[in-house]
């Protein structure tokens, strides 16, 4: 099976296993009976192990291979998935979310790392959109497949899917992928020393700090769809599943458009038009009425955030080659503790003010990242300095 095909699915699994809660929110807060506030605990207990243990698992994949790390993960992936579907409480599905998003953590990074190492940096661009497209393609069966499955079958319905597919994926790598490295001894001053040598490049601060802004305010939002459905009169998980579908078609959608963009805007344009472009979206979509308009807005916005995003993953792959597990990590890390605490925050402005100055603050913040991404751009090199 093909190297890219096959991490594609590790990509896909871990994915859609992460957006399977966003459009349920309601369903699940009915069903548990617990309230909005509470259910939404769902996303960030799955985001914030997923982003903190990446500071474990990259400097792992460096020390004793990244495909063997890919491998377990999945294998533990399964097995919180499964406990999921059989949670009989909301504390039960809480700590399942947890253990999920804890080994989840250690498969997408380290899959952007595996392609840094066996990929030229000429042809890493490409690469790294192949493997966004089964990242977006994760998105949206997690976002559209889980709403439908959850209204009309069941929510634990959608946590056995997920875990079929993450179990799939776990056989392939065994299958289709031959690890390289020899093992080494893990060691924790050798992690710490890895991390030293990525953070001595003055980029990766900016970088970090650029992805944690763009994660608290894009995807941080993405658990308010649903009662911004509500909110309008627009439907409830069907149609927010739709919406965050929408967008991972405009992600998909950016994958195919990749050398075009690269070439007419260059690195450094698209990462400032995406954020423009993107805060303009979210700020329309909060005063749209109409569903059409708002799914429109949404495909749109898939398409924009990936301009900014992608190209913050290509630079992420070469700040530190020699550390490269440990620089992605970093990063993935980053971006998930922005979009955890957003989602946290988002929450809370809901519920004080309302749903729609969420997507208000939020593309006003997108509006205002764009310079400051911009700008990382071109003083990125494939050397990283």
């Amino acid at each position: 099976m093909p190297f890219l095909f096959i991490l594609g699915l590790a990509t896909f699994a871990s994915t859609f296993s992460m957006r399977a809660v966003d459009p349920m929110l309601n369903i699940l807060a009915a069903d548990l009976n617990v309230t909005l506030q509470e259910v939404a605990m769902l996303a960030s207990a799955f985001t914030l192990p997923y982003a903190t243990m990446q500071l474990v698992f990259g400097p792992i994949g460096d020390a004793v291979g990244k495909v063997r790390l890919v491998r377990f993960n999945l294998v533990l992936l399964t097995l919180g998935l499964a406990v999921s579907a059989l949670a009989v409480s909301h504390q039960m599905l809480l700590a399942a979310r947890v253990f999920s998003g804890a080994f989840a953590g250690g498969i997408i990074p380290v899959v952007l790392a595996m392609v840094g190492d066996r990929v030229s940096f000429e042809q890493r661009p490409l690469a790294l959109s192949r493997i966004l497209l089964a990242l977006v393609l994760g998105q949206l069966l997690g976002s559209a497949a889980s709403g439908f499955i959850a209204a009309f079958v069941g929510w634990r319905e959608v946590f056995a899917t997920a875990s079929v597919m993450a179990g799939a994926a776990a056989l392939a790598t065994f299958l289709g992928i031959t690890e390289q490295k020899a093992r080494e001894p893990l060691s924790f001053g050798a992690s710490l020393t890895r991390y030293g040598v990525v953070l001595r490049n003055p980029l990766s601060i900016k970088v970090y700090a650029v992805v944690a802004i763009e994660g608290a305010f894009s995807f941080g939002v993405f658990p308010m769809v649903a009662p911004l459905m509500v909110a309008h009169g627009l439907g409830d998980a069907v149609e927010a599943g739709l919406v965050l579908a929408a967008f991972a078609i405009g992600g998909a959608f950016y994958s195919l458009a990749v050398p075009v963009l690269v070439r007419i805007l260059g690195l450094s344009g698209m990462m400032g038009a995406g954020a423009v472009s993107l805060g303009l979206l979210f700020m329309i979509s909060a005063l749209v009425p109409h569903l059409a308009m708002v799914v429109g807005l949404f495909a749109l916005g898939g398409f924009c955030f990936y301009m900014l995003h992608n190209v913050l993953q290509i630079l992420a792959t070469e700040l530190a080659p020699e550390a490269r597990g440990s620089a992605v990590a970093l990063f993935a890390s980053a971006f998930f503790i922005g979009q955890a605490f957003g989602a946290l925050l988002t929450a809370q402005v809901a519920v004080l003010v309302g749903v729609e100055p969420v997507f208000l603050l939020s593309g006003a913040v997108l509006i205002a990242l764009a310079y400051p991404a911009a700008r990382l751009a071109p003083r990125a090199s494939p050397t990283g300095r």
